[in-house]
C-alpha cells in the first residue's frame, strides 16, 4: 500500500475553559472522540514508518494514517499527549524554534489571539488602516482601497472574508518590518503587554519536547520564525533551515532524512532543493488531499485537516475514510 491519510492539528484545548474560548481549536474532548473514528478504520502508523517507505521503497499498512501537530502549543503537552500515550500510537510535533527559544510569540499566533479577543472584525481592520495611514510615505503604501480590492476575492475555507482580509495583510501583504509594528500594537492594545510570560504559557519548552520524545513522539521541522518561506529568497530560507536543525539537535533529535512542514503550507522549488541536499525525507503541506507515495514527490505530500474528518466515535465512514478502505466507490 502506498497511500497514507495524514491528519493536520494546531490547538487542541478544554476550549470552554480556557482563557480564549473563541481560539478557533479543537475542543480535547472532540479529539477524543476523532482519535477512536481513527482507530475504528485506520492503523496509526509512526513517523519513522513513513520515512522507512519512502526511503527504501517498502509498504505502509492498509488504510494508514498519520497524525501531525504544528507550533508546539502547550496544549499539545497538557492534553494530547496524555491521550497519545494512554492509546499507544504516535504523534509528530512541529516546533517552529525561536518561539520555544526566545520566549517570543509568532506573529501568526499574536493574530489569533487578536481574533479572538474581538468579537466584531472591524475595529482592527480600522486599527491597521489607521496605522497605515500613518506610515503611507514611510513605506510608499498604495492605497487601503487598493488592498481591499486585491484582497475582497480571497477565500479560506474556515474564516470569514473580514479574517481571511487581515490574516493576509499582517501574514503577506505590507512589508515585513510594518507588518511586526502593526502586530505587535495590536497584541498589546487586545492580548497583552507582556509577551514573554504569554509565549511560555503557550508553547512547549525544551524539556517537554525532550520528554516527547523520549516516549515515542516524533519532532520534526517547522522552521525557525515562522514565515512563508516562499516570499524569502534563497539565503533566508537556507538560513530558516539551518538554524531550525541546530534547534532540533538541542532537543536530541536525529537530523538525518529529518520531517520538514512548511509553515502556512508554504514552499517554493528553491526551498525544495535546500531541504533536498540537507537530508530531508519528507514534507508536508497544507495541501488537501490523501498522500500517495507512488504519485506525490516525497517533499510535497498533502495533509488533511482536523475538519475533514468526524468527530464522533460512532460516525460512519466519512467520504475521505471511503477513498481509503474503498478507493474505487
Amino acid at each position: 500500500m502506498t497511500k497514507i491519510t495524514i491528519v493536520m492539528y494546531h490547538y487542541v484545548r478544554d476550549l470552554k475553559n480556557s482563557p480564549y474560548p473563541e481560539i478557533k481549536g479543537l475542543d480535547v474532548n472532540l479529539f477524543n472522540e476523532q482519535l477512536r473514528y481513527i482507530l475504528n478504520y485506520y492503523t496509526v502508523i509512526r513517523m519513522e514508518d513513513l520515512i522507512d517507505a519512502v526511503i527504501n521503497k517498502k509498504n505502509i499498512p492498509n488504510n494508514s494514517l498519520l497524525l501531525t501537530f504544528d507550533d508546539a502549543y502547550k496544549d499539545h503537552f497538557d492534553f494530547v499527549f496524555p491521550i497519545l500515550q494512554e492509546l499507544n500510537i504516535q504523534g509528530s510535533f512541529f516546533p517552529p524554534a525561536r518561539a520555544v527559544q526566545e520566549h517570543t510569540v509568532l506573529d501568526v499566533n499574536k493574530i489569533h489571539f487578536v481574533l479572538a479577543s474581538v468579537p466584531a472584525k472591524e475595529p482592527i481592520i480600522s486599527d491597521i488602516f489607521s496605522m497605515m495611514n500613518g506610515y503611507r510615505k514611510e513605506f510608499s503604501l498604495p492605497s487601503n482601497e487598493s488592498y481591499h480590492q486585491k484582497l475582497e476575492e480571497e477565500e479560506c475555507r474556515y474564516d470569514t472574508k473580514e479574517v481571511v482580509f487581515i490574516k493576509r495583510m499582517l501574514q503577506k501583504e505590507l512589508p515585513e518590518k510594518l507588518r511586526n509594528i502593526i502586530v505587535d500594537f495590536l497584541f498589546h492594545k487586545y492580548v497583552t503587554s507582556d509577551e514573554r510570560s504569554f509565549s511560555r504559557e503557550l508553547y512547549l519548552n525544551h524539556d517537554q519536547l525532550k520528554a516527547m520524545k523520549r516516549r515515542g513522539m516524533y519532532i520534526g521541522s517547522h522552521g525557525f520564525d515562522h514565515y512563508w518561506l516562499n516570499t524569502l529568497p534563497k539565503d533566508r530560507q537556507e538560513r530558516e533551515v539551518e538554524k531550525s536543525l541546530a534547534f532540533l539537535k538541542i532537543i536530541g533529535c536525529d537530523t538525518k532524512n529529518f520531517v520538514f512542514c512548511y509553515p502556512y503550507g508554504a514552499f517554493n522549488d528553491s526551498l525544495l532543493s535546500i531541504l533536498s541536499e540537507k537530508g530531508c525525507s519528507l514534507g508536508l503541506t497544507t495541501q488537501v488531499g490523501i498522500a500517495d507515495l507512488q504519485k506525490n514527490h516525497s517533499l510535497v505530500l498533502p495533509r488533511l485537516d482536523t475538519n475533514d474528518l468526524p468527530k464522533n466515535r460512532s460516525a460512519p465512514p466519512h467520504q475521505w475514510t471511503l477513498q481509503m478502505i474503498s478507493p474505487n466507490l
